[in-house]
């Protein structure tokens, strides 16, 4: 059996919540910002996880996000509304066979400034997200 690509099933997801979208204007991406990348925005990737030989096509992987601004009072506003898109959602599908089934936060977002790229501010969280991904 072959799953689908759990990073595609949540950007799908999360470019669909206008709250989110309306203050990321600089758009959603995975595995990381681009270089020159337009703020605030998000990113994230998938840090490992866990699966089941008895439930192929349901999988939990850990994800990474990181929202990003030009200063740390938008970035937390980002992550806020990042929390509110994800915590607790349940049930949400893409399709008959895929979907993101629930997703509960990890981590509590960190506030983070990139000592290399001046001027990027980040939150810094992850989430525990279970998918149907046959």
């Amino acid at each position: 059996m072959s799953i689908a690509d759990t990073n595609k099933i949540i950007r799908d997801y999360l470019i669909t919540q206008t709250a989110l979208t309306a203050v990321a204007t600089g758009g959603i991406f995975c595995p990381r910002l681009p270089e020159n990348a337009t703020l605030p925005a998000v990113s994230f990737f998938t840090r490992g996880g866990t699966s089941t030989p008895y439930i192929p096509g349901i999988i939990t992987p850990s994800v990474q996000f990181d929202c990003w601004a030009d200063n740390s009072i938008t970035a937390r506003q980002v992550y806020r509304l990042l929390y509110s898109a994800l915590q607790g959602i349940q049930n949400i599908a893409k399709g008959a066979t895929q979907g993101i089934l629930s997703a509960i936060e990890e981590v509590q977002g960190q506030d983070l400034v990139d000592s290399e790229i001046p001027n990027y501010f980040r939150v810094l969280t992850f989430f525990n997200v279970m998918i149907r991904a046959e």
